[in-house]
This record gives C-alpha cells, sequence and structure tokens, in this order.
C-alpha cells in the first residue's frame, strides 16, 4: 500500500528493518555545511546512510512511501550531526580514589566501567570519539565491541596506550615506590631515543590502534613536580611522526609548556591537546602546518574546581592545576582569534562522562560563534580523523548519525546538554529524552 510524506506520523523502528528507509522530519535542521539553520527538512536513511535530504513542503508530492517505511517526527525540534568529542579516556573517571586504585583495580575492573561510560557518552549525543590513551588495550576492545553491538557506545577511535619518556606524563609508573617502579619500555609505552620511539609506534599497530598519543610536555594529573617541560628530543619526535605515517597514522600530543609543543608542532603532529602555553609563534606554525588545536575546556575548569576540595588532587598537583588551569581561557582566545584550526575535544575521564557537551559552553563563553562552535564538535572532528567523507555532516551519502535537541542552540548552546534524540548508524538509541530499551 502506497502512501504520501503528508501522513507522517510518530512512528519509531529500532533498529530500521533491511529492506526499510526511515524518515526523519526535522523542525530545523544544522547540517554541519551550512552557515545557517535550515527550516523543515526531511533526511532519509537506509542502510545507515543519508540518502535524501529535502524542504519537507516542497517535496512531499513527489515522495513515495511503503508499508516498511518507519517515520520519525523531531518537527519540534533542532537536528545536527551526532557530536565528535576528540579526547576522551573512556576507560577511567578521576575520583580521590585515582591512585590507590591504579593497585586494587583489574584490567577487567577498567572494562566493565568503560562499558558504562561508553553509553553515556552515547546517549549525551557523542555518535564519535577519539580515545586518547588508556590502559593497554582496554579501549580497543571496547571499539570492537560497540562496533559489533555486543555494547552500546559511540564510535570508537583509539590510540591505545600513550607514549611517553621515562618518568614522564604518560609513564604508567611515575611517583611509584622504588620496589615496584621497575623499567618499563615501549611495549608499555615508554620510549627512551629514536629506535625505542619507532618501536612504540609499531607496538600501538600490532596492538590494534587508530593513532598515536604522545605526551610531548609534562602534565597537570601526573605525579609530578612540574606540568609543562619537554618531554621528547627532536629527533625521537621525528621517529614517532615518520613512523606513523609509515603505518597509516595521525598523532596527537599533549602539551601544556611551550617549548615541548613547539618541537612537536615542527615534528608534524598531527593535533595539539590543551596547548595551555602556547605563544603566538606556535599558533603562526600551526596555522601554515595545518596543526590542530584541541583545547579541553571543561578538563582545565574541572582540575580548578578539584584543586579547591581537600583530598580530591594529591598535595604534588593542586599547584599545578590552579595554575595551568587558570591559563586555558586566555589561551582559547588567542588562538581563536589568531586563526588557528580548532576540534572540540573535552579530557573527559578528568571530567564525568556523558558531561562532554559543557565543552560546546565554554567554548562559546570564550568567544566561538555557536555555530563555529557546532562545527568544531562535527566537521572538525570529521577532518581531524580524517573521516570527512563519512562523518561530521548531514549530507547525501554520509554515516546516518543525528542527534536533536528541544529549542534553538545557536541561541542558547546551554541546550546541547540536554539531547533528546541521537541516531548512531541509522540506528535510534534516545527518543523524547529517554533510552531506546533493546
Amino acid at each position: 500500500m502506497r502512501r504520501s510524506l503528508i501522513a507522517l506520523c510518530v512512528l519509531v523502528a529500532f533498529p530500521p528493518a533491511s529492506n526499510a528507509r526511515t524518515f526523519v522530519r526535522c523542525g530545523h535542521l544544522i547540517d554541519g555545511v551550512s552557515k545557517t539553520t535550515r527550516d523543515n527538512v526531511t533526511v532519509v536513511i537506509d542502510n545507515g546512510r543519508f540518502t535524501e535530504i529535502y524542504d519537507t513542503a516542497s517535496h512531499t508530492d513527489g515522495i513515495v512511501t511503503t508499508e516498511e517505511d518507519k517515520f520519525i517526527d523531531l518537527s519540534n525540534q533542532t537536528v545536527m550531526p551526532g557530536f565528535m568529542d576528540m579526547h576522551v579516556h573512556l576507560d577511567h573517571e578521576h575520583s580521590p580514589q585515582s591512585q590507590i586504585e591504579e593497585f586494587t583495580l583489574n584490567p577487567s575492573d577498567n572494562a566493565m566501567r568503560a562499558t558504562a561510560y561508553a553509553k553515556r557518552t552515547l546517549l549525551a549525543g557523542f555518535t564519535t570519539v577519539r580515545n586518547v590513551g588508556d590502559d593497554g588495550m582496554t579501549t580497543v576492545s571496547l571499539k570492537k565491541a560497540s562496533a559489533a553491538g555486543y555494547v552500546v557506545g559511540p564510535r570508537i577511535y583509539t590510540a591505545g596506550r600513550a607514549i611517553s619518556t621515562t618518568g614522564g606524563h604518560g609513564d604508567p609508573t611515575n611517583g611509584w615506590c622504588e620496589a615496584i617502579m621497575g623499567d618499563p619500555g615501549p611495549k608499555d609505552g615508554v620510549i627512551n631515543g629514536a629506535d625505542e620511539a619507532r618501536k612504540a609506534v609499531r607496538q600501538r599497530y600490532k596492538e590494534g590502534a587508530d593513532l598515536i598519543k604522545i605526551t610531548a610536555t609534562a602534565g597537570v594529573l601526573s605525579i609530578a613536580t612540574s606540568a609543562d617541560n619537554a618531554q621528547f628530543t627532536d629527533e625521537e619526535l621525528a621517529a614517532i611522526v615518520e613512523t606513523a605515517k609509515d603505518y597509516g597514522f595521525t598523532v596527537a600530543a599533549h602539551a601544556h609548556g611551550a617549548e615541548g609543543m613547539m618541537r612537536a608542532v615542527r615534528a608534524g603532529v598531527t593535533s595539539i591537546e590543551h596547548g595551555s602555553y602556547m605563544t603566538p609563534e606556535i599558533m603562526s606554525l600551526m596555522k601554515k602546518k595545518g596543526t590542530v588545536y584541541v583545547p579541553t575546556l571543561m578538563a582545565a575548569e574541572t582540575v580548578v574546581e578539584m584543586a579547591q576540595k581537600p583530598g580530591a588532587l594529591p598535595e604534588i598537583v593542586r599547584p599545578k592545576a590552579i595554575r595551568v588551569g587558570a591559563q586555558i581561557e586566555h589561551t582559547f582566545r588567542a588562538a581563536l582569534k589568531a586563526g588557528v584550526p580548532i576540534a572540540m575535544g573535552t579530557d573527559t575521564g578528568v571530567s564525568a562522562h556523558g558531561k562532554n557537551a559543557k565543552e560546546f559552553e565554554l567554548m562559546v563563553q570564550y568567544g566561538m560563534p555557536a555555530m563555529q562552535a557546532i562545527q568544531a564538535g562535527t566537521i572538525s572532528g570529521a577532518k581531524l580523523l580524517r573521516q570527512e567523507k563519512d562523518l561530521g555532516t548531514v549530507e547525501k551519502g554520509k554515516i546516518a548519525d543525528l542527534v536533536a535537541v528541544a529549542g534553538d542552540p545557536i541561541q542558547d548552546i546551554k541546550l546541547l546538554q540536554d539531547v533528546k534524540f541521537v541516531m548512531k548508524d541509522g540506528v535510534v538509541y534516545k527518543l523524547n529524552g529517554a533510552e531506546v530499551v533493546r
């Protein structure tokens, strides 16, 4: 039996049948491409991809549907591409117990927690994430489980274990007592010299990582005095970037201090994470090389809040958190004004999982126009992952990832923290603000 799209009603199938299309009627659409919002648009999904996007009223008479087709009415909502967070840690969530849990939790404990964190992330509207550092293999396995449907979670691109230097921000035994400190090596993500750097990159490839993460400088939460000293030589950085290129990897570089950041940008890393003490010279070089800035504003806000609470952070960390956290707004405003490419990333795991969309609010609060912030959390992320042919916008042929909110996020960016609808790969996971239970 044939029927016109004018009979569009609120019927939903989860997941859509293989021979059925899904018609999503959008009251407003931010497609990730246009600079303005489109009104009264219908998006058609078939086999997990967008097949048609058209103005609802002008095409009603020409569209023929069948009994198998399914319909979702979001005519009172604003629809957008699925959000993309370029800096998460799905196997961890920081707490006052984090330091002792390094000795009391097994990898399987982290994996179980990661499944819950992944679900929270997806239901918050983040259909794709870049996991930049974990305890080893947890997020490689989580990536596979999410893709296969064993767990509910976002599409994951993971670096596996980050690459550090001895005593550096990513050294897993940093701050431990001598009896158990040992001497971790490339397999553990700790290198000294160019040859070990190459071996560590190749090890990540062997383990199934999608990209490389390095800790180019010291960090805030590591048990060490410095938050910003340079931690790789030029030769080590060159070896990492060259080997990563051979294996098809991008390279994300954690960096707070200027010297280590400059070395990393000169070496050709793909992105700078945090970038706290970024200088005008570094910004200029990043623009020249196309290096992307992932600012993680939420992480800075979170560690400053933690530093005010007794016992929330180790004493060696508290002054670093206050000093570095206070810097980030100035750096973000300067980088935005300078025209440095920016992709959204939260460092969630420092902050609580599922709250990622607060980053949009902070980006706008610090001077970024709302539409640009939404694009930083959609198409800019897709480009950073080199997945812009499939992800990041609502365009014909792309993977069907959608989110929706009630109201206009261009006028009130905080609305993105209350997502009402989530679709990933053409499958609906959240409708009318509630999880779709399978």
